[in-house]
């Protein structure tokens, strides 16, 4: 993706409204049909210009986005514990047919879905996210040597004004986005609410250029304008550990429920991001010590 990082006029602005709206649209359809007209009338563009808008701003078409956010979401569902047949991951995530599905798979990774080695793809992709963080460690299988806990909450819907940042394991853009957002907030009364990080995509499993991280905040009764966007959870139950620490010991944590906790848990994903949810302000501490929640949504298996 070619997205700029912080938008320097107008006209750009506009832009990544419209392809915010758009996005925000997609990603909770993936199991559907969508239609160019339909994505272009939530992003409140003709379709001609609409396709040339996203296409400037993400530096590929909608068909191309769509069909890369569908497979990376079967690659989710295929790495569960228990997988669905691929048959069930190919209905689910927006595809006509199981051959339809396999098509499209093996044009993008080379290989049929029932031959692709999903444990050295997942190997390859964890070695480039902790080259991104050099003192990463990696725990062993059930290892809980943190003496992570967990809770099991219930949230309520919610509304978030949010900052999109794509690549956001290459420089410092997430926390340049979560001061932007900060600035926005201050003057509208909503800084002192619940501050949230989320990507749509795992790193595990997704090219680290392909993850989009968001900074956001929950509002309400705001106008989404230029990179502010704004998209509402709903109500979802959440497996939650607190993180206090280095960016490392969330890691972790992280780790832990995925490959620990949660297959032994009776629970499975839910189809929603895991978010990071700020005890306080985002970086009150500083930029090496983190207090959050990690929340992983889930459902009963």
């Amino acid at each position: 993706m070619r997205t700029a990082t912080k938008p320097r006029h107008s006209t750009t602005l506009a832009y990544i409204d419209r392809v915010n709206r758009a996005i925000d649209y997609v990603m909770p359809r993936l199991d559907r049909p969508l239609r160019l007209t339909a994505v272009a009338r939530a992003a409140c563009l003709s379709p001609f210009h609409f396709h040339r808008v996203f296409q400037i701003i993400m530096g590929e078409t909608l068909a191309d986005f769509v069909k890369r956010q569908r497979l990376d979401h079967a690659l989710k569902l295929m790495a569960r514990e228990k997988p669905p047949s691929l048959t069930r991951v190919a209905l689910a995530c927006g595809f006509t047919s199981s051959s339809d599905f396999s098509r499209s798979f093996k044009q993008r990774f080379g290989i049929a879905p029932r031959a692709f080695d999903l444990d050295a793809w997942r190997d390859r992709h964890r070695s480039k996210l902790e080259a991104s963080m050099p003192r990463a460690t990696r725990l062993p299988p059930r290892a809980n040597p943190d003496r992570f806990s967990v809770r099991i909450r219930e949230l309520p819907a919610r509304t978030v004004a949010y900052i999109r940042v794509n690549n956001p394991y290459k420089g410092d853009a997430p926390v340049r986005a979560v001061e932007r957002l900060m600035a926005w907030a201050e003057p509208r009364g909503f800084s002192g609410n619940q501050w949230l990080g989320y990507q749509w995509e795992n790193p595990e499993l997704v090219p680290l250029e392909h993850c989009r991280y968001h900074a956001a905040v929950e509002a309400s009764n705001f106008t989404p304008s230029g990179e502010i966007g704004c998209y509402r959870f709903p109500a979802m139950l959440v497996a939650q550990v607190e993180v206090k620490g280095d960016i490392h010991l969330e890691l972790r944590a992280l780790q832990w429920l995925y490959g620990s906790w949660l297959p032994r848990s009776g629970y499975v994903p839910a189809d929603q991001p895991a978010f990071e949810a700020w005890i306080g302000k985002p970086f009150a501490h500083g930029y090496e010590r983190f207090e959050l929640h990690a929340q992983l949504p889930i459902k009963r298996a």
